[in-house]
């Protein structure tokens, strides 16, 4: 006997209904399958490329801190410079970096070439640092450091603005905690070559070794720069030589999806990315907050000097500036890994602040070699909340690459203010203990966890203002959040 009901048209449309269905389902799960798998692909090869600018940024940050290392040689002597002259060829560079990074990446966002742009950069500055091992007094110096600063303010925001265009929200704090390292790195390594060269190249060809250290460092960061021309990616909507058009679409798609940028919306050009900048209350926010940061970290700027406060011989005050800034470049990787993981900003720029707080505190009590050298592995670890608040902020402007590219030249040019500060808070008078000066750092960390508290609220009242505008026009499908 037949049912009627399995026989009934109705019936065999609705299972017909329910197998397209399912034949929906299987295809959407293996589209989706297809595309992380093309993604996976896409970034790997995307970091490969970027890779580079790890090597690019250990030179940057030896060529702007040899100054320090080369004090420890005749530097001051055979160039004449006495009281705050010294002081003052520290600070000229973050002149020139300053007046710069707001026009280099507006110009760079522009022409869309970084593959062609940062390594002309990256050379100039090798150039110029070769330049300054050839100075015989301070007004040399002094122009040689400006426009050292000048040519080396394109690549650290240019370097953030690429990583902004190929990496989503959740992958940016691994990748600048990776690019960090290459700082974390230099300031180890860089130490170190400068302990071989200062100790074995004096008066090589009748060269002062610290001239040596100047003509060596400059000549290999040119290499360098030649190297990266063939490497570097540009921006995804012009990569086309090195990605299938599968992968540029990719590219660009998953970066519109990550920051909820409708495809058909126009984008705005330099001059309107400057207004649009400017007139955000979170770019001058993230501004203050970065600069404590900056003044915060500046004791990497005279690490060689107060690690010779531990009274050994400048060779090994060298090398004893090298375990701190290795233990920060391991930790920072996690931090900057473990913040993605959790998608998580605030307290991933806290705690290590916090951390450095009691180191500062330690070296401040105590001039006991053991415990001061202890407190610097704590006061190093404030360069790993750096690296989050980095990614924290290079995430904080989804609306236009023309204004993120203002946003972060503003950030970072301003920033350097806290640089210049620092430049100036260990004068030889507070020495060997610089006590004044440590104190003034933990100010800067108390107010670097302030800042990141009110602006994770700050963007918590935008969240919670954004779901409500989404169910009123009853959107299912939630939009861009800020990470917190």
């Amino acid at each position: 006997m037949v049912d009627p009901q399995t026989s009934s048209p109705t019936s065999s449309l609705a299972k017909e209904k329910v197998e397209i269905g399912v034949e929906d389902k299987v295809e959407c799960v293996e589209n989706q399958d297809a595309r992380r798998a093309m993604e996976k692909r896409l970034v790997r090869k995307v970091d490969l490329r970027m890779s580079i600018l790890v090597l690019i940024y250990i030179m940057n940050y030896i060529d702007r801190n040899n100054a320090s290392a080369a004090r420890l040689a005749t530097f001051e002597e055979d160039l004449g410079l006495v009281g705050s002259q010294f002081p003052a060829v520290i600070a000229i560079f973050l002149v020139g970096f300053i007046l710069m990074q707001v026009p280099s990446n507006m110009l760079l966002n522009h022409i869309k070439r970084p593959s062609l742009y940062l390594p002309s950069a990256v050379f100039l500055w090798g150039l110029v640092s070769c330049l300054t091992g050839v100075t015989t007094n301070f007004v040399g110096v002094l122009v040689c450091r400006f426009f050292l600063g000048f040519i080396e303010a394109a690549f650290f925001p240019g370097a953030l603005l690429l990583m902004s265009r190929w990496y989503k929200r959740d992958e940016l704090g691994l990748r600048t905690s990776i690019l960090y390292c290459g700082l974390l790195i230099s300031v180890a390594f860089g130490n170190l070559i400068a302990s071989g060269i200062l100790t074995r190249m004096h008066g090589v060809l009748g060269h002062a070794s610290w001239r040596w250290l100047y003509f060596i460092e400059g000549a290999i960061t040119c290499v360098v720069a030649l190297a990266a021309m063939f490497i570097l990616p540009d921006f995804p909507e012009i990569s086309k030589s090195w990605l299938t058009p599968e992968e540029q679409k990719l590219a660009l798609d998953r970066i519109r999806e990550d920051y909820g940028i409708d495809e058909n919306m126009t984008e705005v050009n330099q001059i309107e990315g400057l207004k649009l900048a400017v007139k955000d209350w979170k770019v001058w926010w993230l501004t203050l907050a970065y600069t404590f940061i900056v003044l915060s970290v500046s004791y990497v700027l005279y690490l060689p000097t107060l690690a010779a406060t531990l009274g050994y011989s400048h060779t090994i005050s060298l090398l004893l500036c090298a375990p701190p800034s290795m233990l920060v470049a391991v930790t920072a990787f996690f931090h900057g890994r473990h913040s993605d993981k959790t998608q998580e900003r605030c307290w991933h720029v806290s705690v290590p602040m916090f951390v450095a707080i009691v180191g500062h505190i330690i070296v401040i009590s105590t001039m006991n070699t053991a415990a001061r050298y202890f407190g610097f592995f704590l006061v190093g670890q404030s360069p790993a909340g750096l690296v989050c608040f980095v990614a924290w902020m290079n995430s904080s402007f989804p609306e236009s690459p023309a204004k993120r590219a203002v946003a972060l030249g503003i950030a970072n040019s301003i920033s350097q203010i806290g640089g210049i500060a620092g430049s100036f808070i260990y004068p030889d008078s507070w020495g060997p203990a610089y006590r004044p000066s440590f104190a003034i750092n933990i100010v800067a960390s108390a107010a670097v966890v302030l800042c990141a508290f009110v602006y994770r609220w700050h963007l918590s009242g935008l969240n919670k203002q954004a779901a409500a505008e989404e169910v009123a026009r009853g959107q299912n499908v939630p939009g861009f959040r800020y990470t917190l």
